[in-house]
Protein backbone atom coordinates (compact mmCIF):
# COMPACT_ATOMS: atom_id res chain seq x y z
CA UNK A 1 0.00 0.00 0.00
CA UNK A 2 1.02 3.64 -0.92
CA UNK A 3 1.92 5.05 2.36
CA UNK A 4 2.28 8.63 1.15
CA UNK A 5 0.17 11.28 0.16
CA UNK A 6 -0.23 13.97 -1.12
CA UNK A 7 -1.91 17.41 -0.16
CA UNK A 8 -3.15 19.80 -2.72
CA UNK A 9 -4.00 23.37 -2.31
CA UNK A 10 -6.90 25.47 -4.90
CA UNK A 11 -4.63 28.32 -5.09
CA UNK A 12 -4.79 30.94 -7.79
CA UNK A 13 -7.73 29.16 -9.41
CA UNK A 14 -5.79 25.99 -9.64
CA UNK A 15 -4.91 23.00 -7.58
CA UNK A 16 -1.24 22.57 -7.08
CA UNK A 17 0.61 19.73 -4.57
CA UNK A 18 1.58 21.70 -1.81
CA UNK A 19 2.39 19.36 0.86
CA UNK A 20 3.46 15.57 1.46
CA UNK A 21 2.67 13.81 3.77
CA UNK A 22 4.07 10.23 4.92
CA UNK A 23 3.47 7.09 7.24
CA UNK A 24 5.74 6.46 9.47
CA UNK A 25 3.79 4.42 11.54
CA UNK A 26 1.89 0.80 10.51
CA UNK A 27 -0.86 1.15 8.35
CA UNK A 28 -3.10 -0.66 11.03
CA UNK A 29 -2.67 2.34 13.79
CA UNK A 30 -5.27 4.43 11.62
CA UNK A 31 -5.09 8.18 12.51
CA UNK A 32 -3.00 7.12 15.50
CA UNK A 33 -0.12 6.14 13.18
CA UNK A 34 3.24 8.08 13.77
CA UNK A 35 3.83 10.40 10.24
CA UNK A 36 5.90 13.45 8.98
CA UNK A 37 4.93 15.82 6.25
CA UNK A 38 6.76 18.86 4.52
CA UNK A 39 5.80 21.38 1.76
CA UNK A 40 7.19 21.37 -1.44
CA UNK A 41 10.17 23.19 -2.75
CA UNK A 42 7.93 25.69 -4.87
CA UNK A 43 5.49 25.98 -2.15
CA UNK A 44 8.15 27.59 0.56
CA UNK A 45 9.88 29.49 -2.33
CA UNK A 46 6.21 30.91 -3.04
CA UNK A 47 4.60 31.11 0.24
CA UNK A 48 6.67 31.27 2.88
CA UNK A 49 5.67 31.29 6.52
CA UNK A 50 2.04 31.16 5.36
CA UNK A 51 -0.51 30.75 8.00
CA UNK A 52 -3.88 31.83 5.59
CA UNK A 53 -5.31 30.02 2.79
CA UNK A 54 -1.88 29.19 1.56
CA UNK A 55 -1.12 26.60 4.26
CA UNK A 56 -2.65 23.19 4.91
CA UNK A 57 -3.20 24.76 8.54
CA UNK A 58 -2.76 27.44 10.95
CA UNK A 59 -0.54 25.55 13.19
CA UNK A 60 1.44 24.56 10.26
CA UNK A 61 2.78 27.44 8.52
CA UNK A 62 4.51 27.16 5.50
CA UNK A 63 8.25 26.14 6.01
CA UNK A 64 11.15 24.45 4.17
CA UNK A 65 11.25 21.91 7.49
CA UNK A 66 10.12 18.20 7.70
CA UNK A 67 7.67 18.14 10.34
CA UNK A 68 7.29 14.66 12.52
CA UNK A 69 3.95 13.76 14.29
CA UNK A 70 3.01 11.24 16.98
CA UNK A 71 -0.32 10.41 15.32
CA UNK A 72 -1.75 11.71 12.12
CA UNK A 73 -2.17 16.20 12.49
CA UNK A 74 -5.22 16.94 13.14
CA UNK A 75 -6.19 18.80 10.06
CA UNK A 76 -5.32 15.55 8.26
CA UNK A 77 -8.70 14.02 10.24
CA UNK A 78 -10.44 17.40 8.80
CA UNK A 79 -10.13 15.51 5.10
CA UNK A 80 -10.76 11.60 6.72
CA UNK A 81 -14.56 10.87 5.73
CA UNK A 82 -16.57 10.14 8.79
CA UNK A 83 -20.13 9.15 9.36
CA UNK A 84 -22.71 8.25 6.31
CA UNK A 85 -20.44 9.39 4.06
CA UNK A 86 -17.34 7.08 5.76
CA UNK A 87 -19.91 4.03 6.16
CA UNK A 88 -20.86 3.97 2.33
CA UNK A 89 -16.74 4.31 0.48
CA UNK A 90 -16.01 1.17 2.88
CA UNK A 91 -18.49 -0.74 1.04
CA UNK A 92 -16.86 0.59 -2.35
CA UNK A 93 -13.87 -0.08 -0.87
CA UNK A 94 -14.74 -3.50 0.41
CA UNK A 95 -13.21 -3.28 4.10
CA UNK A 96 -14.21 -2.99 6.95
CA UNK A 97 -14.70 -0.19 9.39
CA UNK A 98 -11.93 0.18 12.33
CA UNK A 99 -8.47 2.80 12.63
CA UNK A 100 -6.97 -0.09 10.22
CA UNK A 101 -9.43 1.39 7.18
CA UNK A 102 -8.17 4.74 7.95
CA UNK A 103 -5.08 5.57 5.48
CA UNK A 104 -7.10 3.61 2.35
CA UNK A 105 -10.39 6.14 3.53
CA UNK A 106 -8.35 9.02 3.03
CA UNK A 107 -6.74 8.07 -0.24
CA UNK A 108 -9.84 7.54 -1.71
CA UNK A 109 -12.63 9.56 0.20
CA UNK A 110 -10.71 13.27 0.04
CA UNK A 111 -10.80 14.08 -3.09
CA UNK A 112 -13.54 16.45 -2.88
CA UNK A 113 -13.75 17.90 0.95
CA UNK A 114 -15.16 21.51 2.08
CA UNK A 115 -12.23 23.80 1.93
CA UNK A 116 -9.63 24.26 -0.45
CA UNK A 117 -7.39 21.10 0.67
CA UNK A 118 -7.57 17.69 -0.93
CA UNK A 119 -5.76 14.67 -1.30
CA UNK A 120 -4.22 13.97 -5.00
CA UNK A 121 -4.40 10.24 -4.56
CA UNK A 122 -8.20 10.94 -3.84
CA UNK A 123 -8.94 13.04 -6.60
CA UNK A 124 -7.46 10.60 -8.93
CA UNK A 125 -9.26 7.60 -7.56
CA UNK A 126 -12.32 9.64 -8.19
CA UNK A 127 -12.13 10.69 -11.52
CA UNK A 128 -11.35 6.90 -12.33
CA UNK A 129 -14.47 6.30 -10.63
CA UNK A 130 -16.88 8.64 -12.40
CA UNK A 131 -19.19 8.48 -15.35
CA UNK A 132 -17.76 10.23 -18.80
CA UNK A 133 -20.84 12.55 -18.68
CA UNK A 134 -22.40 14.70 -16.84
CA UNK A 135 -25.71 14.15 -16.04
CA UNK A 136 -27.92 17.36 -14.16
CA UNK A 137 -31.17 16.82 -12.04
CA UNK A 138 -34.38 19.04 -11.00
CA UNK A 139 -34.39 20.53 -7.75
CA UNK A 140 -37.35 18.60 -7.27
CA UNK A 141 -35.74 15.33 -8.72
CA UNK A 142 -32.90 15.74 -5.99
CA UNK A 143 -35.65 16.46 -3.16
CA UNK A 144 -37.81 13.62 -4.32
CA UNK A 145 -34.80 11.12 -4.41
CA UNK A 146 -36.75 10.76 -7.98
CA UNK A 147 -35.65 7.25 -9.47
CA UNK A 148 -33.51 8.42 -12.13
CA UNK A 149 -31.63 10.57 -9.86
CA UNK A 150 -31.22 7.14 -7.21
CA UNK A 151 -30.16 5.09 -10.13
CA UNK A 152 -27.44 7.35 -11.52
CA UNK A 153 -25.60 7.62 -8.14
CA UNK A 154 -26.11 3.76 -7.48
CA UNK A 155 -24.70 3.27 -11.31
CA UNK A 156 -21.67 4.31 -10.68
CA UNK A 157 -21.68 4.63 -6.43
CA UNK A 158 -21.70 8.03 -7.05
CA UNK A 159 -23.51 9.01 -4.00
CA UNK A 160 -19.95 7.96 -2.12
CA UNK A 161 -18.36 9.71 -4.49
CA UNK A 162 -20.82 12.75 -3.63
CA UNK A 163 -20.50 12.33 0.27
CA UNK A 164 -17.29 11.16 1.26
CA UNK A 165 -15.86 14.38 1.84
CA UNK A 166 -18.42 15.89 4.36
CA UNK A 167 -18.55 14.78 7.97
CA UNK A 168 -21.91 13.60 9.69
CA UNK A 169 -24.25 10.96 10.92
CA UNK A 170 -26.93 12.50 7.79
CA UNK A 171 -27.37 11.55 4.27
CA UNK A 172 -25.81 14.45 2.38
CA UNK A 173 -24.36 15.04 -0.59
CA UNK A 174 -22.06 17.91 -2.29
CA UNK A 175 -24.45 19.15 -5.21
CA UNK A 176 -23.49 22.22 -7.45
CA UNK A 177 -26.27 24.69 -9.02
CA UNK A 178 -25.16 25.04 -12.87
CA UNK A 179 -25.50 27.80 -15.48
CA UNK A 180 -28.55 25.69 -17.15
CA UNK A 181 -30.31 25.77 -13.57
CA UNK A 182 -29.70 21.51 -12.61
CA UNK A 183 -27.87 20.17 -10.07
CA UNK A 184 -24.86 18.65 -10.71
CA UNK A 185 -22.56 16.60 -8.53
CA UNK A 186 -19.80 18.49 -7.42
CA UNK A 187 -16.61 16.86 -8.47
CA UNK A 188 -18.15 16.87 -11.80
CA UNK A 189 -18.88 19.85 -12.70
CA UNK A 190 -16.63 22.17 -14.41
CA UNK A 191 -15.96 25.71 -12.29
CA UNK A 192 -16.92 28.02 -15.17
CA UNK A 193 -20.50 26.18 -15.14
CA UNK A 194 -21.09 26.75 -11.39
CA UNK A 195 -23.63 29.35 -10.00
CA UNK A 196 -24.09 27.92 -6.47
CA UNK A 197 -22.73 25.15 -4.30
CA UNK A 198 -24.98 23.29 -1.56
CA UNK A 199 -24.85 20.96 0.91
CA UNK A 200 -27.59 18.49 0.87
CA UNK A 201 -29.37 16.57 3.73
CA UNK A 202 -32.02 14.05 3.21
CA UNK A 203 -33.95 12.85 5.64
CA UNK A 204 -33.17 8.73 7.34
CA UNK A 205 -35.00 5.75 8.42
CA UNK A 206 -35.06 5.66 12.05
CA UNK A 207 -37.00 6.95 14.75
CA UNK A 208 -38.92 10.12 13.56
CA UNK A 209 -37.15 12.17 16.20
CA UNK A 210 -34.12 12.30 13.92
CA UNK A 211 -36.42 13.62 10.94
CA UNK A 212 -37.65 16.09 13.53
CA UNK A 213 -34.40 17.46 13.74
CA UNK A 214 -33.55 18.08 10.14
CA UNK A 215 -37.10 19.66 9.62
CA UNK A 216 -36.23 21.99 12.17
CA UNK A 217 -32.66 22.93 10.82
CA UNK A 218 -32.94 25.42 8.51
CA UNK A 219 -35.66 26.74 10.66
CA UNK A 220 -33.34 26.95 13.10
CA UNK A 221 -30.61 28.96 11.31
CA UNK A 222 -33.21 32.09 10.69
CA UNK A 223 -33.83 32.06 14.63
CA UNK A 224 -29.86 32.29 14.91
CA UNK A 225 -29.94 35.13 12.84
CA UNK A 226 -32.36 36.89 15.11
CA UNK A 227 -30.76 36.18 17.82
CA UNK A 228 -27.35 38.20 16.41
CA UNK A 229 -25.07 35.08 15.37
CA UNK A 230 -23.11 34.86 12.05
CA UNK A 231 -25.08 33.32 9.44
CA UNK A 232 -24.60 32.45 5.85
CA UNK A 233 -27.56 32.50 3.35
CA UNK A 234 -30.18 30.78 4.81
CA UNK A 235 -31.20 26.79 3.80
CA UNK A 236 -34.21 26.02 1.85
CA UNK A 237 -36.18 23.02 2.09
CA UNK A 238 -37.20 21.30 -1.10
CA UNK A 239 -39.74 19.21 0.22
CA UNK A 240 -38.28 17.36 3.33
CA UNK A 241 -34.79 17.70 1.85
CA UNK A 242 -32.53 20.80 3.11
CA UNK A 243 -30.40 22.55 0.50
CA UNK A 244 -27.94 24.65 2.87
CA UNK A 245 -25.84 26.84 0.66
CA UNK A 246 -21.84 26.77 1.24
CA UNK A 247 -20.03 29.46 2.56
CA UNK A 248 -16.59 27.49 1.24
CA UNK A 249 -17.61 28.54 -2.34
CA UNK A 250 -18.12 31.56 -3.96
CA UNK A 251 -18.74 32.14 -7.23
CA UNK A 252 -17.33 34.86 -9.07
CA UNK A 253 -16.98 35.65 -13.10
CA UNK A 254 -16.86 32.18 -14.25
CA UNK A 255 -14.33 31.09 -11.24
CA UNK A 256 -14.92 28.99 -8.10
CA UNK A 257 -13.36 30.65 -5.35
CA UNK A 258 -12.66 27.77 -2.84
CA UNK A 259 -12.10 29.31 0.76
CA UNK A 260 -10.03 27.33 3.63
CA UNK A 261 -11.65 25.63 6.21
CA UNK A 262 -9.93 24.68 9.44
CA UNK A 263 -12.30 22.95 12.41
CA UNK A 264 -11.80 23.99 16.52
CA UNK A 265 -9.84 20.33 16.80
CA UNK A 266 -7.38 20.75 14.13
CA UNK A 267 -6.76 24.59 15.32
CA UNK A 268 -6.52 23.22 19.19
CA UNK A 269 -4.09 20.42 17.49
CA UNK A 270 -6.26 17.32 19.34
CA UNK A 271 -6.50 14.41 16.94
CA UNK A 272 -8.68 11.77 16.95
CA UNK A 273 -13.08 11.81 17.76
CA UNK A 274 -14.67 12.74 20.56
CA UNK A 275 -12.26 15.02 21.53
CA UNK A 276 -13.70 17.32 24.28
CA UNK A 277 -12.00 20.92 24.34
CA UNK A 278 -12.73 23.70 27.28
CA UNK A 279 -14.19 26.71 26.08
CA UNK A 280 -11.28 28.17 27.39
CA UNK A 281 -8.93 25.91 25.45
CA UNK A 282 -11.08 27.07 22.78
CA UNK A 283 -10.54 30.77 23.47
CA UNK A 284 -6.75 30.86 23.38
CA UNK A 285 -6.74 28.90 20.62
CA UNK A 286 -9.16 31.20 18.65
CA UNK A 287 -7.35 34.33 19.74
CA UNK A 288 -3.93 33.07 18.52
CA UNK A 289 -5.40 32.78 14.86
CA UNK A 290 -8.11 35.44 14.13
CA UNK A 291 -7.46 38.52 12.58
CA UNK A 292 -10.05 40.61 15.11
CA UNK A 293 -10.05 38.13 18.19
CA UNK A 294 -12.02 40.57 20.16
CA UNK A 295 -14.94 40.15 17.45
CA UNK A 296 -14.42 36.66 17.36
CA UNK A 297 -14.52 35.92 20.83
CA UNK A 298 -17.88 37.57 21.23
CA UNK A 299 -19.21 35.68 18.48
CA UNK A 300 -18.16 32.27 20.20
CA UNK A 301 -19.61 33.39 23.28
CA UNK A 302 -22.84 34.34 21.74
CA UNK A 303 -23.03 30.66 20.18
CA UNK A 304 -22.58 28.95 23.03
CA UNK A 305 -25.61 30.91 24.71
CA UNK A 306 -27.94 30.02 21.61
CA UNK A 307 -26.72 26.64 21.90
CA UNK A 308 -28.08 26.17 25.43
CA UNK A 309 -31.04 28.36 24.95
CA UNK A 310 -32.22 26.35 21.96
CA UNK A 311 -31.18 22.71 23.12
CA UNK A 312 -27.88 22.43 20.44
CA UNK A 313 -25.80 19.85 22.05
CA UNK A 314 -23.94 18.65 19.74
CA UNK A 315 -21.10 21.14 20.34
CA UNK A 316 -18.03 18.89 19.63
CA UNK A 317 -15.17 20.75 18.19
CA UNK A 318 -16.25 19.75 14.26
CA UNK A 319 -18.82 21.71 14.62
CA UNK A 320 -16.63 24.73 14.97
CA UNK A 321 -14.62 25.65 12.68
CA UNK A 322 -11.91 29.25 11.26
CA UNK A 323 -11.79 30.17 7.83
CA UNK A 324 -8.65 31.81 6.20
CA UNK A 325 -8.96 33.43 2.87
CA UNK A 326 -5.83 34.27 0.50
CA UNK A 327 -5.00 37.84 1.80
CA UNK A 328 -4.63 36.86 5.71
CA UNK A 329 -8.12 37.30 7.42
CA UNK A 330 -8.88 34.52 9.42
CA UNK A 331 -12.39 34.30 11.07
CA UNK A 332 -14.86 32.26 12.76
CA UNK A 333 -16.93 30.41 9.56
CA UNK A 334 -20.39 31.16 9.94
CA UNK A 335 -22.44 29.12 12.03
CA UNK A 336 -23.81 25.64 11.02
CA UNK A 337 -24.92 22.58 12.17
CA UNK A 338 -27.49 24.08 14.20
CA UNK A 339 -30.18 22.23 15.25
CA UNK A 340 -32.56 20.87 18.08
CA UNK A 341 -30.18 17.95 18.74
CA UNK A 342 -31.59 17.44 22.37
CA UNK A 343 -33.91 15.02 20.63
CA UNK A 344 -31.49 13.00 19.24
CA UNK A 345 -33.09 9.52 20.55
CA UNK A 346 -28.81 8.63 21.96
CA UNK A 347 -29.24 11.38 24.41
CA UNK A 348 -26.20 13.99 22.97
CA UNK A 349 -24.61 15.72 26.15
CA UNK A 350 -22.83 19.28 25.26
CA UNK A 351 -18.92 18.18 24.79
CA UNK A 352 -17.25 21.83 25.08
CA UNK A 353 -18.10 23.01 28.58
CA UNK A 354 -16.32 25.77 30.74
CA UNK A 355 -13.86 25.12 33.34
CA UNK A 356 -15.13 26.80 36.22
CA UNK A 357 -19.29 27.32 36.94
CA UNK A 358 -20.88 25.13 34.21
CA UNK A 359 -22.89 22.19 34.60
CA UNK A 360 -25.01 22.49 31.95
CA UNK A 361 -26.39 25.91 32.55
CA UNK A 362 -23.66 28.32 32.94
CA UNK A 363 -22.81 31.46 35.20
CA UNK A 364 -22.64 34.12 32.03
CA UNK A 365 -20.81 36.60 33.41
CA UNK A 366 -18.06 33.50 34.87
CA UNK A 367 -18.28 32.55 31.15
CA UNK A 368 -17.55 36.15 29.88
CA UNK A 369 -14.35 36.69 32.59
CA UNK A 370 -12.99 33.28 31.63
CA UNK A 371 -13.42 34.16 27.84
CA UNK A 372 -11.66 37.61 28.56
CA UNK A 373 -8.67 35.67 30.64
CA UNK A 374 -7.94 33.12 28.59
CA UNK A 375 -8.42 35.41 25.32
CA UNK A 376 -6.81 38.11 26.40
CA UNK A 377 -9.66 40.58 25.11
CA UNK A 378 -11.16 43.10 27.45
CA UNK A 379 -14.10 41.10 29.33
CA UNK A 380 -17.04 44.33 29.06
CA UNK A 381 -17.52 44.00 25.56
CA UNK A 382 -18.31 40.43 26.24
CA UNK A 383 -20.47 41.13 29.13
CA UNK A 384 -22.07 43.87 26.81
CA UNK A 385 -22.92 41.49 23.74
CA UNK A 386 -24.68 38.94 25.99
CA UNK A 387 -27.01 41.67 27.59
CA UNK A 388 -27.38 42.68 23.76
CA UNK A 389 -28.61 39.58 23.57
CA UNK A 390 -31.88 39.39 26.22
CA UNK A 391 -34.50 42.01 23.91
CA UNK A 392 -33.78 39.35 20.94
CA UNK A 393 -34.37 36.28 23.58
CA UNK A 394 -37.22 37.58 24.52
CA UNK A 395 -39.31 37.71 21.33
CA UNK A 396 -37.46 34.62 20.26
CA UNK A 397 -41.27 32.61 20.27
CA UNK A 398 -42.39 35.09 17.79
CA UNK A 399 -39.70 34.04 15.16
CA UNK A 400 -40.42 30.42 16.28
CA UNK A 401 -44.00 30.44 14.57
CA UNK A 402 -42.97 32.13 12.45
CA UNK A 403 -40.73 29.92 10.83
CA UNK A 404 -43.55 26.82 11.77
CA UNK A 405 -41.36 24.91 14.04
CA UNK A 406 -43.03 22.02 16.13
CA UNK A 407 -44.78 23.26 18.96
CA UNK A 408 -43.28 20.81 21.29
CA UNK A 409 -39.77 22.56 20.37
CA UNK A 410 -41.09 26.44 20.83
CA UNK A 411 -42.51 25.24 23.77
CA UNK A 412 -38.87 23.92 25.35
CA UNK A 413 -37.02 27.20 24.07
CA UNK A 414 -39.56 29.71 24.39
CA UNK A 415 -39.50 28.85 28.31
CA UNK A 416 -35.85 28.87 28.15
CA UNK A 417 -35.08 32.10 26.10
CA UNK A 418 -37.00 34.04 28.83
CA UNK A 419 -35.44 32.84 31.71
CA UNK A 420 -32.15 33.60 30.17
CA UNK A 421 -32.99 36.88 29.08
CA UNK A 422 -33.85 37.67 32.98
CA UNK A 423 -30.55 36.30 33.38
CA UNK A 424 -28.68 38.71 31.17
CA UNK A 425 -30.72 41.49 32.14
CA UNK A 426 -28.99 40.91 35.64
CA UNK A 427 -25.63 40.77 34.33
Amino acid sequence: MNKKCTIQIFVNGAWQDAALVGLTGPVELGWQASCYGGYTLDHVITWPDSRDAHACSHTWPVSAEISEWETWPAFLIDLLPQGFGRQEILKQLSLKDGPSSDWALLLAGAGNPVGNLRIKEAWNWLQQHSPPQQTGFHFNEVAQRHEDFVEYLATHGLFVAGSSGVQGEWPKILLTEADDGLLYLDHLLPDQRARRHYLVKFTRSGPQDLNLILEAEGKYMACARHLGLRVHALPEYHGNTLFIPRFDRHCESGQVQRIAQESLASLCQRSGFGVRISHNEACVAIANAVTDPQREIIEYLKRDLANIVMGNKDNHSRNTAISRDNNGLIALTPLYDFAPMYLHPDGIARTNRWREHDRGQPDWRSAAEQAADASGVAVEPLIQALKDMAHPLTTLETVMHEQGLAPEIIQRVSSQAVATAKTLGAL
